[in-house]
């Protein structure tokens, strides 16, 4: 089992950016709490802009330009709480892969941001290849609350393979 926090980074938590989830600081101290709960098997994500775009990820980059940056800008980078944490890159929405794979072992916890992108498409190719998934609520936020809201319910249908969870309820 293993917790993947997804994409806490400062393109999401900035206010200023085009991709600022608006609750973003409200996840911190549930985050944290997840931290205590599961480390050392806590693994961090980071969304990075591919070098090149291909694909459909050309009209998106064309949509987004300003996320077009080397995986060492300052976007990118982990939010100070979590600054220094070592991550897994990845340079789509969903962070299920074989790197992760290998940690979950059949059980996967997720939190981070955004819940209407990269949370829910990372639970969702986990729950394909049979893992085990669950998602904090409270430790996630939206590109707006209600698309958390409503990408919560979306995933809400996919029990009992996915599970809306608390931080209260993994301790």
């Amino acid at each position: 089992m293993v917790l993947a926090l997804i994409d806490l980074q400062r393109i999401f938590a900035d206010p200023a950016s085009g991709w600022a989830a608006p609750d973003f600081q409200r996840v911190v101290e549930p985050t944290r709490e997840l931290i205590k709960l599961f480390a050392p098997d806590v693994v961090f994500t980071r969304f990075v802009a591919p070098e090149q775009p291909d694909g459909a990820w050309v009209g998106y980059y064309e949509q987004f330009p300003f996320a077009l940056q080397p995986p060492d800008s300052q976007d990118y980078q982990l939010v100070d709480e979590f600054k220094g944490a070592s991550t897994l890159d990845k340079t789509t929405f969903g962070a299920w892969g074989p790197e992760l794979a290998a940690r979950a072992d059949g059980r996967l916890v997720l939190a981070g941001v955004s819940t209407d992108c990269c949370v829910i498409s990372t639970a969702l190719a986990a729950v394909d290849a049979g893992v085990q998934v669950q998602v904090v609520e409270e430790a996630c936020a939206g590109s707006t609350a209600e698309n958390h809201g409503k990408a919560i319910d979306v995933m809400r249908l996919y029990a009992p393979m996915l599970e809306i969870v608390s931080v209260e309820q993994l301790r």
